[in-house]
């Protein structure tokens, strides 16, 4: 039998009785995908670790607490054999053959009828990996394989093309605080299958390099106090690409919906009957300040973390901003576009009871290889800002978490 391939199949498991004798960690490793199919599930063991415990208290499966006995496998589909007792897991073998049960043996794979793949799955579709023979069979080797296929499918450098028609839409998406590589995954493997990609100056620009000839890139740049696309055009741009049967990405920095007026554009969409996915990102507020050494909140130190917009002063009408309130909490404070008004915002603060003192850090162009990072006070954050030119993007950290890790980004 070693001396012919596995002949690959997919089996469909919804409501079939699936063995697996052994809790240990070969049960824990593959128990999630037999329950993600939909199988019913027996286990048979006298114990089992803390995480298939779980799942049989969940419902998830069926424990049976004890040791294998003949005649378990009995109606089953599928057999899965892990046991710690080799003497057992050859009756159970053999059972399992006399039943004509596809049984996978963790101990013997020579011995068995049914191997297990290595297994990945990339948005609606599953990779599979097989050794061709036992003789020849290399484990890391066929992860490695697994793994290579996945990743391409997933950041896009592996593209399949679609064949079907696909249903138009937007996806909105959240690129990050600027790294390229801290996009997510389904951010990422969605650029790669864009017809139109309307991007914001603060997404990481650097993927855009990526994308082929025949996408249209739309600059939707909104820079500060000079040219901008109104938001308005924005949203007919979108909902125009789509009706067209284009495959839209807007490509936003950070998360889309932390001040990054995301939701503008999902309603935008709704109203026009475009069907709209939204892909959240890592947000600046917590991915810079952990770049450049700075825990939001750190045990002993804060409890909390408030994240507020800056983009106008706090004597300033417009603003929602309740900074007497903010002044009075002991956690940290992170403050996004509020760089030219950082020194009206201390004053305010310090005007109603924070300390002068208190530790501030401004990190610029935050993730990047342009990364820096400015430490001050809040009596002193004005001038340092004067001095050392700090500009946007940059996030401002207020609190004493500012001085728990390394003075600088490490």
């Amino acid at each position: 039998m070693a001396e012919h391939p596995a002949y690959p199949v997919g089996l469909r498991l919804t409501g079939r009785r699936v063995v697996v004798l052994g809790g240990g960690q070969v049960a824990q490793r593959r128990l999630p995908a037999l329950v993600a199919a939909g199988a019913d599930v027996v286990l048979v063991s006298p114990e089992t670790t803390p995480s298939v415990q779980a799942m049989a208290d969940a419902g998830e499966i069926t424990w049976t607490r004890r040791r294998y006995q003949d005649g378990d496998l009995a109606d089953a589909w599928y057999a899965l054999i892990a046991t710690d007792d080799p003497e057992a897991n050859a009756r159970a073998g053999a059972e399992a053959e006399r039943h004509r049960v596809w049984c996978v043996r963790a101990d013997d794979a020579d011995a068995a009828t049914a191997w297990t793949p290595a297994t990945g799955h990339s948005e609606g579709v599953t990779v599979a990996v097989l050794t061709t023979s036992a003789r020849g069979r290399d484990p890391r080797h066929t992860a490695a394989i697994r793994d290579a296929v996945v990743e391409g499918l997933r950041d896009g450098t592996l593209v399949a093309p679609h064949h079907r028609t696909r249903t138009p839409g937007v996806a909105l998406v959240g690129g990050g605080p600027g790294d390229p590589d801290l996009i997510t995954v389904r951010g990422r493997r969605l650029l790669a299958e864009a017809d139109v990609v309307v991007a914001d100056r603060l997404g990481p620009r650097d993927l855009l390099a990526e994308l082929p000839p025949h996408v249209e890139v739309i600059d939707a740049a909104k820079i500060p106090y000079g040219r901008s696309m109104a938001q308005e055009a924005i949203n007919n741009a979108l909902i125009e690409y789509a009706r067209q049967g284009k495959s839209v990405v807007r490509l936003k920095g950070g998360d889309p919906f932390v001040f990054g007026r995301g939701m503008e554009e999902v309603q935008a969409l709704a109203e026009a009957g475009i069907p709209c996915t939204v892909v959240p990102g890592i947000s600046s507020s917590i991915s810079v300040p952990g770049a450049a050494g700075i825990p939001v909140t750190h045990r002993g130190v804060a409890h909390e973390f408030t994240v507020v917009s800056g983009h106008v002063a706090p004597d300033d009408e417009r603003s929602l901003v309740d900074w007497t309130s903010l002044a009075r909490l002991t956690g940290t404070l992170v403050i996004l576009m509020g760089v030219d008004k950082i020194g009206r915002i201390a004053e305010t603060l310090i005007a109603h009871g924070k300390s002068p003192d208190t530790p501030v850090a401004l990190v610029q162009e935050g993730t990047t290889a342009a990364q820096r990072r400015v430490d001050a006070t809040l009596a002193t954050v004005a001038e340092a800002v004067r001095t050392q030119d700090v500009r946007p993007p940059a996030v401002v950290v207020v609190g004493e978490v500012v001085t728990v890790g390394p003075p600088t980004a490490p």
